[in-house]
């Protein structure tokens, strides 16, 4: 029998169209060391090519089978942001509302998805008169599922046919077109593939599944997977579309989607690398042998105990994978703050430090003295102006005193299923908090390199503003305080400033499209910011602020010798063969 298709929540579907449908929810647990361990024993020996296309199939037939295994192992985080789409005279479509899912995948035993945020589904209504009885009800389930061409891959299921050879970044791919058998089962896959031809691994699979079931409807989508260790690719991207009602769907449905995966070796990330690893810290100042010798004063005690809330908080949700370990990303938003801190001659103990937040939702906050920003905030920012006003406005916090909960101090209060971190960790600040940063954080860049750039930084708050009404999701903060609540919008001041918003000019940017900057391996959890070149627009509907875009990572392929690298985003030309 065939695992991911025995119920209708099961369904590698990502709609279904009926009055209503429960979630599913799982608490497996696996190890790493089978990944490992069987990744390198195909390394092993150095495959030689295949002599012919059948040959090719059934070589990759076995190493789908293979990661299908592999798959079983692993818990990745899955992220899904989804948008509903309307025409727009102006600039084509537009988001209309939003939607957003997160959670941990689990294959161990089907397919089962454990939420972070307390609804393992989401819906929506599509109001016609066709589907105004009816809930299409989008499954996260069925999102992260599309990592999986099919469960049970059989080369008698299918007819294969080779369209060409394509390289993808720096792999050499076969492009083979797949097409299910007549009266071979529902939800098999129809479409494209790309199978790297040197183990015949799948690293893309762009189409559908064929034919869906009654009240069922399968989506279109374009899956992606990197070589995150020699010898083993792993789902990182997927992008799902729909623009019309061809295929026989709900009337009307038009959204774009995309889903994240990452959080690959989170075992390593749990593990206190200060058993491997040796630190010498120089000394900052030479201190007094009596001195070095005392008790910590009250003051420094408060400090400390402080400081010890601060970094459990951070190391749990670092552990859970929500939070990017430290790197050269934090180095960068550290020169922002600072040049913040020295034009205005503030004088701050213990030291400011910043980290990212990996998911998706506009958001930034503080824990302690540490400055917290969220992935899609960094992606969405236009430049580093904007950037200074997010960060002056969390530093304004530090500055005024707004401490974290010492509550968080106690180890045990630690202790808590991963799915829970949002309803225990909060770090909201009270309106009035709020209302005293945005005084504070204007100060800051009054006197700082940033006063007379701020035009653009209004701008992206103007931009905000106008989309926030359609995407909720996407501003609703889980952690801290949102950027924009209801009609008020965090540093109004520099908003009113701003000039006015112009959608039709190609040079004014206010905002960016989503996963513009942040590159993200999703193995190591490990970021880097984009360094790719300005992209000439040729038109305003190119602009797309806060928008969904598809997905066209640049291929790498790892060797045994070189474990270390990384495979990540980056941009290339919109045909991969070029």
């Amino acid at each position: 029998m065939r695992i991911l298709r025995t119920a209708l929540l099961t369904l590698l579907a990502l709609i279904v169209v009926s009055p209503g449908a429960p979630a599913q929810g799982g608490n497996s647990s696996g190890t790493l060391s089978p990944v490992r361990d069987q990744a390198s024993a195909q390394l092993s020996v150095p495959p030689l090519p295949a002599a012919s296309f059948n040959q090719a199939i059934d070589r990759m037939v076995e190493r789908e089978h293979f990661y299908t295994a592999q798959m079983r192992h692993l818990h990745p985080l899955a992220e899904t942001y989804i948008q509903n789409l309307k025409p727009d005279k102006e600039m084509g479509e537009v988001p209309s509302s939003d939607q957003y899912f997160l959670g941990r995948l689990d294959l161990s035993n089907g397919a089962e998805d454990r939420s972070f945020l307390g609804q393992p589904g989401f819906g929506t209504r599509l109001v016609s008169k066709l589907t105004s009885l009816y809930s299409v009800r989008f499954l996260p389930l069925g999102f992260a599922q599309m990592v999986i061409l099919d469960d049970d891959l059989q080369r008698k299921a299918y007819d294969f046919t080779f369209v060409r050879r394509e390289f993808l970044g720096e792999v050499r791919c076969l492009v083979i077109d797949v097409q299910p058998k007549p009266h071979t089962g529902d939800g098999r896959f129809l479409g494209r593939i790309w199978v790297e031809d040197q183990d015949y691994n799948i690293v893309r699979f762009n189409g559908t599944y064929y034919p869906h079931p009654k009240h069922s409807y399968y989506l279109h989508f374009d899956s992606w997977r990197l070589n995150l260790r020699p010898g083993l690719w792993l789902p990182a991207y997927i992008y799902s579309e729909e623009s019309n009602s061809d295929s026989g769907g709900p009337k009307g449905l038009r959204f774009k989607a995309q889903t994240r995966l990452w959080g690959y070796d989170l075992q390593r990330l749990a593990h206190n690398e200060e058993f491997t690893q040796i630190t010498v810290d120089a000394p900052q100042t030479v201190r007094d042998q009596s001195e070095a010798a005392q008790d910590a004063t009250p003051v420094e005690s408060e400090r400390l105990w402080q400081r010890q809330a601060e970094d459990n908080a951070l190391e749990r949700m670092q552990k859970i994978g929500l939070l990017a370990p430290e790197g050269d990303v934090d180095k960068t938003l550290n020169i922002v703050v600072n040049n913040l801190i020295v034009t205005n001659n503030l004088e701050i103990q213990p030291e400011v430090r910043t980290r990212v937040l990996l998911t998706l939702p506009l958001e930034s906050f503080t824990v302690g003295h540490t400055i917290v920003i969220s992935r899609g905030l960094l992606d969405v920012l236009p430049d580093e102006a904007s950037l200074a006003m997010v960060l002056a406005h969390e530093l304004s916090h530090i500055v005024l005193g707004h401490r974290l909960d010492s509550k968080y101090a106690f180890d045990d209060r630690m202790f808590f299923s991963e799915e829970q971190t949002f309803d225990r960790l909060d770090f909201n600040r009270t309106a009035s908090e709020e209302e005293a940063a945005d005084k504070k954080a204007v100060e800051l860049l009054t006197n700082s390199p940033y006063k007379d750039k701020l035009a653009n930084a209004g701008l992206f708050l103007k931009a905000l503003q106008a989309n926030a009404p359609d995407l909720k999701y996407l501003i609703r903060p889980h952690l801290g305080n949102g950027l924009a609540n209801g009609k008020s919008i965090r540093m109004a001041s520099v908003l009113n400033s701003a000039p006015q918003l112009q959608m039709q000019r190609t040079d004014q940017i206010a905002a960016l499209p989503l996963g513009g900057r942040v590159k993200l391996d999703p193995w190591s959890n490990h970021i880097e910011l984009l360094k790719a070149k300005p992209v000439a627009l040729i038109s305003p509907r190119e602009k797309m602020p806060f928008q969904v875009t598809p997905f066209f990572p640049y291929l790498t392929r790892l060797s045994s010798s070189t474990p270390d690298k990384v495979a990540l985003t980056a941009p290339v030309n919109a045909d991969p063969a070029k």
